[in-house]
């Protein structure tokens, strides 16, 4: 299946590594060029540099007003267009209602939920028809996780953005989605494993909860995020997509 995706322009944020790095991935196999973003300049250099000719790397933090310019920007300087974004951001701290700081909410309220605002709104000023705007989110959009106050406090609100922007933008022709991973193989993910005091029966436990009774790769997050964001998805937006192995019961 031919997903359309070439020579279409992202910028795909926070994509060093992870889930971002992941999805920009999958988009640059599958034809599409990509600016791709982290608050470290060699590392974002390094990191388009493995994903060869066609990806950009910007240094960047979501929480600067003034990062979606440049962002959308470098899009158009160095591939001549701006087809979509897809808003993925490293994890707020890990913690429970005690444990997290002002400090901490106020960082992560910043980076999570303001500067995907503030991209989201810059995208959909620039794009045209046929134009997407993604976000990664998180289960916990539909059930906390616990130990994962903060994340469980923001990322629910920024599915509902998400949703309003969705009926927004829909008569322009511009859709808005957004992907719910759960138990996906990254760092952050083996992190959380690792607060256990027994972290292989801690991973252990969590696939016994899943059906597919394994955690999933990046690469099956990034196809996923891929088609989220190609022309093949043209009738989808609004859709908050559960990538988990089917770890979400519910409709």
């Amino acid at each position: 299946m031919d997903l359309g995706l070439k020579n279409r322009v992202y910028v795909v944020t926070g994509a060093t590594r992870g889930l971002g790095n992941a999805a920009a991935r999958e988009l640059v196999a599958d034809g599409a060029k990509v600016v791709i973003s982290g608050r470290d300049d060699q590392k974002a250099k390094e990191a388009a540099a493995e994903l060869g000719p066609n990806a950009y790397g910007v240094a960047a933090d979501n929480a600067d007003p003034d990062i979606a310019e440049r962002l959308i920007g470098a899009a158009r300087e160095q591939f001549g267009g701006f087809d979509g974004i897809l808003v993925s951001v490293g994890g707020p701290p890990p913690g429970f209602v005690a444990d997290n700081t002002d400090e901490q909410w106020t960082a992560a309220f910043e980076s999570v939920f303001l500067g995907a605002v503030r991209l989201a709104r810059a995208a959909a000023a620039q794009l045209e028809e046929g134009g997407v705007i993604g976000f990664v989110l998180s289960g916990s959009v539909h059930e906390p996780i616990p130990g994962l106050t903060i994340s469980n406090g923001l990322r629910p609100g920024l599915a509902g953005f998400a949703k309003s922007l969705a009926n927004e933008l829909g008569p322009r022709g511009i859709r808005v989605v957004g992907l719910l991973p759960a138990r996906i193989d990254t760092d952050r993910v083996r992190e959380l494993d690792g607060m256990a005091a027994d972290p292989e029966a801690a991973r252990t436990a969590q696939e016994s909860r899943i059906p597919l009774r394994r955690y999933g790769t990046p690469e099956e997050f990034g196809r996923a995020a891929a088609f989220f964001l190609s022309p093949a998805a043209s009738y989808l937006t609004g859709v908050m997509l559960p990538v988990d192995g089917g770890f979400r019961h519910g409709f």
